[in-house]
Protein backbone atom coordinates (compact mmCIF):
# COMPACT_ATOMS: atom_id res chain seq x y z
CA UNK A 1 0.00 0.00 0.00
CA UNK A 2 0.73 3.71 -0.83
CA UNK A 3 -1.40 4.78 2.22
CA UNK A 4 -3.63 3.07 5.06
CA UNK A 5 -5.81 5.50 6.80
CA UNK A 6 -6.20 3.88 9.92
CA UNK A 7 -9.14 3.36 12.60
CA UNK A 8 -11.44 5.91 11.75
CA UNK A 9 -15.54 6.81 11.28
CA UNK A 10 -15.57 6.43 7.43
CA UNK A 11 -18.49 7.92 5.59
CA UNK A 12 -18.19 6.50 2.60
CA UNK A 13 -20.65 8.51 0.15
CA UNK A 14 -21.39 5.24 -1.66
CA UNK A 15 -24.58 4.19 -3.55
CA UNK A 16 -25.92 2.52 0.50
CA UNK A 17 -24.31 5.52 1.81
CA UNK A 18 -22.75 3.98 4.54
CA UNK A 19 -21.54 5.11 8.05
CA UNK A 20 -18.58 2.89 9.17
CA UNK A 21 -16.68 3.27 12.62
CA UNK A 22 -13.60 1.81 13.17
CA UNK A 23 -12.21 1.01 9.88
CA UNK A 24 -9.49 1.73 7.46
CA UNK A 25 -8.49 2.55 3.94
CA UNK A 26 -6.16 1.59 1.93
CA UNK A 27 -4.89 3.67 -1.11
CA UNK A 28 -2.53 2.56 -3.80
CA UNK A 29 -1.34 3.84 -7.36
CA UNK A 30 -4.23 7.04 -6.84
CA UNK A 31 -6.84 4.82 -6.26
CA UNK A 32 -8.88 3.43 -2.86
CA UNK A 33 -8.35 -0.68 -2.80
CA UNK A 34 -9.67 -1.45 0.37
CA UNK A 35 -11.99 0.06 2.59
CA UNK A 36 -12.33 -2.69 6.05
CA UNK A 37 -12.27 -2.67 9.51
CA UNK A 38 -8.83 -4.70 9.53
CA UNK A 39 -6.21 -4.22 6.67
CA UNK A 40 -3.37 -5.91 6.80
CA UNK A 41 -0.14 -5.45 5.31
CA UNK A 42 2.73 -2.73 4.85
CA UNK A 43 1.98 0.85 3.98
CA UNK A 44 4.64 3.64 3.10
CA UNK A 45 2.58 6.04 4.92
CA UNK A 46 -0.08 5.56 7.47
CA UNK A 47 -2.54 8.06 8.95
CA UNK A 48 -3.79 7.49 12.37
CA UNK A 49 -7.37 8.45 12.06
CA UNK A 50 -9.22 7.40 15.63
CA UNK A 51 -11.27 9.89 16.62
CA UNK A 52 -11.69 11.45 13.73
CA UNK A 53 -13.82 11.25 10.30
CA UNK A 54 -12.83 10.24 6.89
CA UNK A 55 -14.91 11.52 4.01
CA UNK A 56 -14.40 11.81 0.45
CA UNK A 57 -12.25 15.01 -0.26
CA UNK A 58 -15.21 18.10 -1.25
CA UNK A 59 -15.14 19.60 -4.44
CA UNK A 60 -15.75 23.54 -5.12
CA UNK A 61 -18.04 23.20 -8.19
CA UNK A 62 -17.66 27.17 -8.76
CA UNK A 63 -14.68 29.76 -7.88
CA UNK A 64 -12.66 32.35 -9.06
CA UNK A 65 -9.54 31.46 -7.63
CA UNK A 66 -7.23 34.06 -8.10
CA UNK A 67 -9.82 36.25 -6.63
CA UNK A 68 -7.97 35.62 -3.27
CA UNK A 69 -6.23 39.12 -3.66
CA UNK A 70 -9.46 40.64 -3.76
CA UNK A 71 -10.50 39.81 -0.32
CA UNK A 72 -12.14 42.13 1.50
CA UNK A 73 -11.03 44.86 -0.87
CA UNK A 74 -15.21 45.29 -1.81
CA UNK A 75 -17.96 44.55 0.04
CA UNK A 76 -21.53 45.17 0.54
CA UNK A 77 -22.74 46.53 -2.83
CA UNK A 78 -24.75 44.63 -5.06
CA UNK A 79 -23.25 42.55 -8.17
CA UNK A 80 -23.43 44.74 -10.91
CA UNK A 81 -22.26 48.17 -8.88
CA UNK A 82 -19.63 45.80 -7.54
CA UNK A 83 -18.16 44.70 -10.78
CA UNK A 84 -18.43 47.45 -12.67
CA UNK A 85 -16.79 49.82 -10.06
CA UNK A 86 -14.74 47.89 -7.85
CA UNK A 87 -13.82 44.60 -9.46
CA UNK A 88 -13.46 44.91 -12.97
CA UNK A 89 -11.44 48.05 -13.00
CA UNK A 90 -9.08 46.36 -11.27
CA UNK A 91 -8.75 43.04 -13.32
CA UNK A 92 -7.68 45.38 -16.37
CA UNK A 93 -4.53 45.61 -14.45
CA UNK A 94 -3.96 41.25 -14.14
CA UNK A 95 -0.70 40.11 -15.24
CA UNK A 96 0.20 36.51 -14.91
CA UNK A 97 2.15 36.71 -11.82
CA UNK A 98 -0.73 38.05 -10.15
CA UNK A 99 -3.02 35.29 -11.01
CA UNK A 100 -0.28 32.91 -10.27
CA UNK A 101 0.04 34.63 -6.74
CA UNK A 102 -3.97 34.22 -6.27
CA UNK A 103 -4.36 30.94 -6.89
CA UNK A 104 -1.61 29.40 -4.95
CA UNK A 105 -2.65 31.36 -1.85
CA UNK A 106 -6.13 29.47 -3.08
CA UNK A 107 -4.89 26.43 -3.45
CA UNK A 108 -3.43 26.99 -0.07
CA UNK A 109 -6.23 27.75 1.32
CA UNK A 110 -8.81 24.80 0.06
CA UNK A 111 -6.77 21.94 0.27
CA UNK A 112 -6.02 23.08 4.06
CA UNK A 113 -9.91 23.05 4.73
CA UNK A 114 -10.47 19.74 2.81
CA UNK A 115 -11.28 20.80 -0.57
CA UNK A 116 -9.20 18.66 -3.28
CA UNK A 117 -10.69 19.68 -6.10
CA UNK A 118 -11.43 22.92 -7.75
CA UNK A 119 -13.71 24.33 -10.61
CA UNK A 120 -12.45 27.32 -12.06
CA UNK A 121 -12.88 29.87 -14.22
CA UNK A 122 -10.21 32.69 -15.09
CA UNK A 123 -7.90 34.90 -17.15
CA UNK A 124 -4.04 33.04 -17.46
CA UNK A 125 -5.19 29.91 -17.44
CA UNK A 126 -1.95 28.33 -18.00
CA UNK A 127 -0.86 30.22 -14.64
CA UNK A 128 -4.11 28.32 -12.46
CA UNK A 129 -3.06 25.17 -13.57
CA UNK A 130 0.69 25.38 -13.06
CA UNK A 131 -0.73 26.78 -9.32
CA UNK A 132 -3.05 23.87 -9.06
CA UNK A 133 0.01 21.39 -10.21
CA UNK A 134 2.42 22.77 -7.58
CA UNK A 135 -0.01 22.29 -4.78
CA UNK A 136 -1.02 18.99 -5.86
CA UNK A 137 -4.90 19.56 -6.59
CA UNK A 138 -7.19 18.63 -8.95
CA UNK A 139 -8.83 21.28 -11.10
CA UNK A 140 -10.97 22.05 -13.55
CA UNK A 141 -10.19 24.84 -15.62
CA UNK A 142 -11.80 27.55 -18.11
CA UNK A 143 -11.12 30.63 -19.52
CA UNK A 144 -14.45 33.41 -19.03
CA UNK A 145 -15.24 33.16 -22.47
CA UNK A 146 -17.56 36.05 -23.78
CA UNK A 147 -17.47 38.67 -26.71
CA UNK A 148 -18.57 42.03 -25.42
CA UNK A 149 -15.75 43.94 -26.81
CA UNK A 150 -16.38 42.41 -30.72
CA UNK A 151 -16.29 39.21 -32.62
CA UNK A 152 -12.17 39.24 -32.68
CA UNK A 153 -12.35 39.28 -28.61
CA UNK A 154 -14.48 35.78 -28.46
CA UNK A 155 -12.29 33.76 -31.03
CA UNK A 156 -9.08 34.83 -29.53
CA UNK A 157 -10.58 33.45 -25.99
CA UNK A 158 -12.03 30.40 -28.18
CA UNK A 159 -8.22 29.72 -29.08
CA UNK A 160 -6.75 30.24 -26.02
CA UNK A 161 -9.56 28.25 -24.22
CA UNK A 162 -8.64 24.79 -27.29
CA UNK A 163 -5.06 25.88 -26.67
CA UNK A 164 -5.67 24.68 -23.08
CA UNK A 165 -7.69 21.67 -23.75
CA UNK A 166 -4.84 20.14 -25.96
CA UNK A 167 -2.29 20.96 -23.25
CA UNK A 168 -4.12 19.26 -20.67
CA UNK A 169 -6.31 17.01 -22.20
CA UNK A 170 -3.92 13.90 -21.45
CA UNK A 171 -5.78 12.75 -18.05
CA UNK A 172 -3.62 14.53 -15.23
CA UNK A 173 -5.33 16.51 -12.39
CA UNK A 174 -6.06 19.37 -14.44
CA UNK A 175 -8.78 19.13 -16.88
CA UNK A 176 -10.02 22.12 -19.34
CA UNK A 177 -14.13 23.17 -19.49
CA UNK A 178 -15.19 25.70 -22.34
CA UNK A 179 -16.20 28.47 -19.92
CA UNK A 180 -18.96 30.77 -21.69
CA UNK A 181 -18.75 33.59 -18.92
CA UNK A 182 -22.83 34.54 -19.29
CA UNK A 183 -25.54 34.10 -21.45
CA UNK A 184 -25.39 38.48 -21.46
CA UNK A 185 -21.91 38.16 -22.00
CA UNK A 186 -22.17 36.32 -25.17
CA UNK A 187 -23.38 36.21 -28.48
CA UNK A 188 -25.57 32.99 -29.70
CA UNK A 189 -22.43 32.51 -32.06
CA UNK A 190 -19.75 32.50 -29.16
CA UNK A 191 -22.24 30.04 -27.47
CA UNK A 192 -22.26 27.62 -29.38
CA UNK A 193 -18.80 27.67 -30.48
CA UNK A 194 -18.11 27.04 -26.66
CA UNK A 195 -20.38 24.08 -27.32
CA UNK A 196 -18.63 22.89 -30.54
CA UNK A 197 -15.70 23.08 -28.47
CA UNK A 198 -16.39 21.38 -25.06
CA UNK A 199 -18.10 18.43 -27.77
CA UNK A 200 -14.78 17.94 -29.92
CA UNK A 201 -12.65 17.75 -27.12
CA UNK A 202 -15.26 15.47 -24.95
CA UNK A 203 -15.14 17.82 -22.19
CA UNK A 204 -17.67 20.68 -20.37
CA UNK A 205 -18.85 23.69 -20.39
CA UNK A 206 -19.20 25.85 -16.60
CA UNK A 207 -21.14 29.18 -16.95
CA UNK A 208 -22.82 31.51 -14.96
CA UNK A 209 -26.75 31.76 -15.17
CA UNK A 210 -29.39 33.68 -13.49
CA UNK A 211 -27.65 35.03 -10.56
CA UNK A 212 -29.72 37.83 -9.90
CA UNK A 213 -33.71 39.15 -10.76
CA UNK A 214 -31.77 42.02 -12.37
CA UNK A 215 -29.92 40.52 -14.62
CA UNK A 216 -32.98 37.84 -15.59
CA UNK A 217 -34.94 41.31 -16.26
CA UNK A 218 -32.92 42.80 -18.18
CA UNK A 219 -32.48 39.81 -20.53
CA UNK A 220 -35.92 38.75 -20.83
CA UNK A 221 -35.94 43.09 -21.97
CA UNK A 222 -33.07 42.21 -24.63
CA UNK A 223 -34.22 38.82 -25.40
CA UNK A 224 -37.72 38.23 -25.07
CA UNK A 225 -37.04 35.41 -22.92
CA UNK A 226 -35.75 34.47 -19.30
CA UNK A 227 -31.52 33.14 -19.80
CA UNK A 228 -32.09 28.77 -19.74
CA UNK A 229 -34.93 29.56 -22.02
CA UNK A 230 -32.69 31.45 -24.31
CA UNK A 231 -29.64 28.79 -23.68
CA UNK A 232 -32.16 26.19 -24.64
CA UNK A 233 -33.57 27.54 -27.31
CA UNK A 234 -30.39 27.55 -29.08
CA UNK A 235 -29.60 23.97 -28.65
CA UNK A 236 -26.89 25.43 -25.28
CA UNK A 237 -28.32 22.99 -22.67
CA UNK A 238 -27.10 19.20 -22.26
CA UNK A 239 -25.50 16.50 -19.57
CA UNK A 240 -22.08 18.87 -19.81
CA UNK A 241 -23.57 22.22 -18.96
CA UNK A 242 -22.50 22.99 -15.63
CA UNK A 243 -24.41 26.40 -14.45
CA UNK A 244 -23.42 28.35 -11.78
CA UNK A 245 -25.49 30.20 -9.11
CA UNK A 246 -28.72 29.47 -11.36
CA UNK A 247 -30.36 31.59 -8.15
CA UNK A 248 -33.64 32.37 -10.25
CA UNK A 249 -35.27 29.78 -12.36
CA UNK A 250 -38.96 29.56 -13.17
CA UNK A 251 -40.44 26.30 -13.33
CA UNK A 252 -39.96 25.82 -16.96
CA UNK A 253 -36.78 26.34 -16.72
CA UNK A 254 -35.92 24.12 -13.91
CA UNK A 255 -37.67 21.26 -16.41
CA UNK A 256 -35.51 22.59 -18.89
CA UNK A 257 -32.65 21.85 -16.81
CA UNK A 258 -33.90 18.61 -15.81
CA UNK A 259 -34.73 17.18 -19.00
CA UNK A 260 -31.88 18.23 -21.09
CA UNK A 261 -29.51 16.76 -17.78
CA UNK A 262 -27.39 19.96 -17.21
CA UNK A 263 -26.47 20.52 -13.30
CA UNK A 264 -26.02 23.68 -11.31
CA UNK A 265 -23.40 24.78 -8.90
CA UNK A 266 -25.04 26.20 -5.38
CA UNK A 267 -23.25 29.38 -3.69
CA UNK A 268 -25.35 29.94 -0.98
CA UNK A 269 -22.62 32.76 1.26
CA UNK A 270 -21.63 34.14 -2.36
CA UNK A 271 -25.25 35.00 -3.11
CA UNK A 272 -26.42 35.93 0.26
CA UNK A 273 -23.59 38.94 0.93
CA UNK A 274 -24.19 40.09 -2.98
CA UNK A 275 -28.29 40.04 -2.40
CA UNK A 276 -28.31 37.58 -5.26
CA UNK A 277 -31.02 35.95 -3.61
CA UNK A 278 -31.75 31.89 -2.19
CA UNK A 279 -31.74 29.31 -4.98
CA UNK A 280 -34.69 26.61 -4.65
CA UNK A 281 -32.20 24.14 -3.95
CA UNK A 282 -34.85 21.27 -2.67
CA UNK A 283 -36.42 22.09 -5.32
CA UNK A 284 -34.16 21.60 -7.64
CA UNK A 285 -33.07 18.46 -6.14
CA UNK A 286 -36.92 17.09 -5.99
CA UNK A 287 -37.17 17.60 -9.36
CA UNK A 288 -33.77 15.03 -10.36
CA UNK A 289 -31.55 18.29 -10.75
CA UNK A 290 -27.89 17.33 -9.88
CA UNK A 291 -26.68 20.50 -7.27
CA UNK A 292 -23.18 20.51 -6.57
CA UNK A 293 -21.78 23.23 -4.13
CA UNK A 294 -19.32 26.16 -4.95
CA UNK A 295 -17.53 29.06 -3.15
CA UNK A 296 -17.62 31.69 -5.78
CA UNK A 297 -14.54 34.07 -5.36
CA UNK A 298 -12.82 35.27 -2.26
CA UNK A 299 -13.82 38.80 -3.38
CA UNK A 300 -17.54 38.02 -2.67
CA UNK A 301 -17.40 35.21 0.06
CA UNK A 302 -14.78 35.82 1.94
CA UNK A 303 -13.17 32.58 2.29
CA UNK A 304 -12.79 29.60 -0.04
CA UNK A 305 -14.87 27.01 3.07
CA UNK A 306 -17.06 24.11 1.82
CA UNK A 307 -17.76 23.30 5.42
CA UNK A 308 -19.24 26.64 5.27
CA UNK A 309 -21.42 25.84 2.22
CA UNK A 310 -22.92 22.95 3.34
CA UNK A 311 -24.13 24.48 6.51
CA UNK A 312 -25.09 27.67 4.61
CA UNK A 313 -27.03 25.59 1.98
CA UNK A 314 -29.34 23.61 4.05
CA UNK A 315 -29.80 26.55 6.61
CA UNK A 316 -31.23 28.64 3.44
CA UNK A 317 -33.48 26.17 2.14
CA UNK A 318 -35.17 25.53 5.67
CA UNK A 319 -35.05 29.19 6.75
CA UNK A 320 -36.71 30.03 2.91
CA UNK A 321 -39.56 27.25 2.66
CA UNK A 322 -40.38 26.86 6.92
CA UNK A 323 -39.60 23.31 6.41
CA UNK A 324 -36.75 22.11 8.66
CA UNK A 325 -36.88 19.22 7.04
CA UNK A 326 -36.55 20.14 3.86
CA UNK A 327 -33.00 19.47 3.04
CA UNK A 328 -31.23 17.53 5.38
CA UNK A 329 -27.55 17.19 6.78
CA UNK A 330 -26.86 14.05 4.28
CA UNK A 331 -27.93 15.83 1.23
CA UNK A 332 -25.88 19.24 2.18
CA UNK A 333 -22.79 16.66 2.44
CA UNK A 334 -23.93 14.86 -1.12
CA UNK A 335 -24.09 18.62 -2.34
CA UNK A 336 -20.12 19.02 -1.45
CA UNK A 337 -18.74 15.72 -2.25
CA UNK A 338 -20.75 12.92 -4.71
CA UNK A 339 -23.13 15.48 -6.86
CA UNK A 340 -19.77 17.79 -7.18
CA UNK A 341 -18.26 14.49 -8.99
CA UNK A 342 -21.25 14.08 -10.87
CA UNK A 343 -21.40 17.23 -11.96
CA UNK A 344 -17.85 17.55 -13.55
CA UNK A 345 -17.76 14.48 -14.53
CA UNK A 346 -14.80 12.95 -11.88
CA UNK A 347 -14.88 9.60 -10.18
CA UNK A 348 -14.12 10.54 -7.17
CA UNK A 349 -16.40 12.11 -4.92
CA UNK A 350 -16.84 8.54 -2.60
CA UNK A 351 -15.22 6.25 -0.68
CA UNK A 352 -15.66 3.13 -2.59
CA UNK A 353 -12.55 0.66 -4.03
CA UNK A 354 -11.69 1.86 -7.62
CA UNK A 355 -12.61 5.76 -6.68
CA UNK A 356 -9.77 8.31 -6.74
CA UNK A 357 -8.36 8.27 -3.73
CA UNK A 358 -8.80 11.78 -3.13
CA UNK A 359 -9.72 12.07 0.87
CA UNK A 360 -10.02 14.47 3.96
CA UNK A 361 -9.55 13.07 7.79
CA UNK A 362 -11.50 15.56 9.55
CA UNK A 363 -10.53 15.38 13.38
CA UNK A 364 -13.55 15.51 15.75
CA UNK A 365 -11.46 15.88 18.79
CA UNK A 366 -12.16 19.67 19.50
CA UNK A 367 -14.48 21.23 21.85
CA UNK A 368 -17.74 22.70 19.08
CA UNK A 369 -17.28 19.10 17.94
CA UNK A 370 -18.28 17.22 21.47
CA UNK A 371 -19.50 14.69 22.07
CA UNK A 372 -19.63 13.17 18.63
CA UNK A 373 -23.37 11.91 18.40
CA UNK A 374 -23.63 12.03 14.53
CA UNK A 375 -20.96 12.97 12.18
CA UNK A 376 -23.01 13.58 9.32
CA UNK A 377 -24.48 16.33 11.58
CA UNK A 378 -21.09 17.47 12.67
CA UNK A 379 -19.69 17.91 9.18
CA UNK A 380 -22.20 19.95 7.77
CA UNK A 381 -23.64 22.27 11.46
CA UNK A 382 -20.39 22.30 13.43
CA UNK A 383 -16.77 21.42 11.71
CA UNK A 384 -14.67 23.99 9.87
CA UNK A 385 -12.30 24.05 7.53
CA UNK A 386 -10.16 24.40 10.38
CA UNK A 387 -10.42 21.24 11.57
CA UNK A 388 -9.03 18.91 8.58
CA UNK A 389 -6.39 17.31 9.74
CA UNK A 390 -5.25 15.26 6.70
CA UNK A 391 -5.87 15.30 2.96
CA UNK A 392 -4.89 12.49 0.21
CA UNK A 393 -5.18 14.07 -3.71
CA UNK A 394 -5.08 11.07 -6.24
CA UNK A 395 -3.20 9.04 -3.42
CA UNK A 396 -0.68 11.35 -2.22
CA UNK A 397 -0.47 12.82 1.44
CA UNK A 398 -0.52 16.48 0.42
CA UNK A 399 -2.05 17.92 4.21
CA UNK A 400 -0.66 16.12 6.95
CA UNK A 401 -1.42 17.06 9.96
CA UNK A 402 -2.85 20.28 9.42
CA UNK A 403 -0.08 21.35 7.63
CA UNK A 404 0.86 21.78 3.96
CA UNK A 405 3.49 19.56 2.37
CA UNK A 406 3.27 20.45 -1.06
CA UNK A 407 3.22 24.48 0.03
CA UNK A 408 5.36 26.68 2.31
CA UNK A 409 2.51 28.33 3.63
CA UNK A 410 4.13 31.80 5.07
CA UNK A 411 6.40 31.65 1.43
CA UNK A 412 2.89 32.00 -0.26
CA UNK A 413 1.38 34.09 2.26
CA UNK A 414 4.40 36.38 1.45
CA UNK A 415 4.08 35.92 -2.31
CA UNK A 416 0.61 37.00 -2.58
CA UNK A 417 0.30 39.93 -0.29
CA UNK A 418 3.31 41.49 -2.77
CA UNK A 419 1.57 40.75 -5.68
CA UNK A 420 -1.68 42.16 -4.22
CA UNK A 421 0.00 45.06 -3.64
CA UNK A 422 1.29 45.95 -6.68
CA UNK A 423 -1.81 45.35 -8.39
CA UNK A 424 -3.79 47.14 -6.33
CA UNK A 425 -1.30 50.24 -7.02
CA UNK A 426 -0.96 49.38 -10.67
CA UNK A 427 -5.03 50.08 -10.94
CA UNK A 428 -4.94 53.45 -8.45
CA UNK A 429 -6.61 51.35 -5.19
CA UNK A 430 -3.50 50.52 -3.24
CA UNK A 431 -5.76 52.15 -0.54
CA UNK A 432 -7.54 49.18 0.06
CA UNK A 433 -4.79 46.95 1.34
CA UNK A 434 -5.03 48.29 4.92
CA UNK A 435 -1.70 45.50 6.39
CA UNK A 436 0.13 45.54 2.54
CA UNK A 437 3.26 47.12 3.49
CA UNK A 438 3.85 45.89 7.15
CA UNK A 439 3.31 42.21 6.16
CA UNK A 440 4.90 42.62 2.62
Amino acid sequence: MDVLIKGGTVVTMDKGREVLKNFSVAVEDGRIVEVAEKITGEADFVIDARGKVVIPGLINTHTHAAMTLFRGAADDLPLHRWLQEEIWPVEAKLKPRHVYAGTLLACLEMLSAGITCFNDMYFYLDEVARAAEEAGMRAVLSYPLLDVAGEEQGRELLRLAEEGMRKFGSGGLVRVFAGPHAPYTCSEELLLSAKELAERYSTGLHIHVAETEEEVERFVREKGMRPVEYLDSIGFLSQRVLMAHGVHLSRREIELVRRRGASVSHNPISNMKLGAGIAPVAEYLKAGITVALGTDGAASNNVLDLFQEMKACALLQKVSSGDASVLTAHQALELATVNGARALGLEAGCIRPGAAADIAVVSMQKPHLTPLSNPISHLVYAARGSDVSDVLVNGRVVVQNGRCRTLDAEEVERFAVREALDLFESAGREDRLFFAEEVS
